[in-house]
């Protein structure tokens, strides 16, 4: 179950949705960590693995879900004790099965509840002992974990669901001897048929104007020196160091870059410094020694976005480069912005990328003649 524990990654600029999980890893001494898992399959357990590598780690007991009394366990820079009576209901099978899950979980594939409610579909629409077998099949295929949740009720957990695929008179196979009453099948088949009309019931969750393809492949926008003007630059338009000539006031700044460290300051040398600085990196240098205008870290965001619009409404050739990024994800990476302007590997915030994509839907808008006006 993912719940809110959402992380990523960054593959070729590209962001890897994934969660994580507790669990033990066994290198000499046990340790208590976290398992990384990514929507293309690879599973952080001390390195990347591909599933059937992080199988053999589980088997081999590297990630361990057998805990012997008295083991020495730790977890880094917080604490170490011995296991002492420990108690896992984990398998390497389970937890081979919940991960599975989980993968077709980050890929909004159904998971073996999806399947198994699936399967008990169709045994209800055509009530056959073969359909029966395999919604049972289906349903003891799910984690023994993870049955209890697979009706989304807490009050009854997973018993209509046992009840239904096990048949009236029908040993339940987790508890021999105990059999499935006519009773409790009648029951089960009214617990289904008022779960039917209640999703049927529900309003769509989908939201009306959401895109067909939820997420866009993302372009990584490097950085690249020395950049020279062009009237077919690529994705290198987007850069804000690309030469661009910016009217901002009544002065003129050859890129972005320069604009931005010129505003940053009040200093006028350093301002003018700036301006006529011979590249952006220069520009950047000729104000990082100046004090930032009263605010700035918090008005920062509002000036890039002012700069990135007049660049792009002053050129409409660059415009139509960033237009033609059409809805991906804009990776923006320079290691000299820190962490608040660049993506970096995926440590940073990206907000460049996130105010070139802000911009490029105001272009879009304005084609479109949409207007509050």
């Amino acid at each position: 179950m993912i719940g809110k524990r959402i992380t990523h990654r960054t593959a070729d600029g590209i962001r890897v949705p994934g969660t994580w999980r507790h669990a033990f890893i066994r290198n000499g001494d046990h340790y208590l960590t976290d398992l990384f898992v990514y929507a293309d399959g690879l599973i952080d357990c001390w390195g990347l693995v591909t599933l059937d590598e992080f199988e053999q780690k589980l088997r081999s007991g590297w990630v361990a879900t057998e805990l012997p009394d008295g083991a020495r366990v730790s977890a880094h820079d917080l604490a170490s004790w011995k296991f002492s009576e420990p108690y896992t209901w984990l398998t390497p099978d389970v937890l081979l099965a919940e991960i599975r899950d989980t993968i077709d979980q980050l890929n909004g594939r159904p998971d073996s509840t999806g399947r198994c409610l699936a399967a008990v579909d169709v045994f209800l629409a055509d009530r056959t002992e073969q359909n029966r077998a395999a919604a049972r099949a289906a349903y003891h295929a799910i984690p023994a974990t993870q049955r209890h949740y697979a009706l989304g009720d807490m009050d009854r957990k997973d018993g209509p669901l046992r009840v239904l695929v096990t048949g009236p008179g029908g040993e339940f196979e987790d508890e021999p001897g105990e059999r499935a009453t006519q009773e409790d099948y009648d029951e089960a088949l009214a617990y289904f048929e008022d779960r039917a009309r209640r999703i049927a019931d529900r309003p769509s969750r989908v939201a009306a104007d959401d895109p067909p393809t939820p997420v866009a492949p993302a372009i990584h926008l490097y950085v690249s020196h020395p950049l020279k003007p062009s009237q077919t630059p690529g994705v290198k338009a987007l850069r804000n160091e690309y030469p661009a000539d910016l009217l901002i006031g009544g002065v003129s700044y050859p890129t972005v870059t320069h604009a931005y460290w010129a505003l940053s300051t009040t200093d006028p040398k350093a301002r003018a410094a700036a301006r006529s600085a011979h590249n952006a990196f220069a520009a950047r240098s000729a104000a990082a020694d100046a004090a930032r205008r009263p605010g700035w870290e918090q008005a920062r965001a509002a000036v890039m976005t002012m700069l990135l619009r007049a660049k792009f409404t002053q050129h409409p050739h660059l415009a139509a480069a960033l237009l033609d990024t059409g809805d991906a994800t804009l990776v923006y990476d320079d290691p000299d912005l820190g962490s608040y302007w660049g993506d970096n590997g995926g440590r940073g915030r990206n907000w460049t990328g996130r105010l070139l994509e802000l911009v490029r839907s105001e272009l879009r808008a304005d084609a479109a003649g949409i207007s509050l006006a």
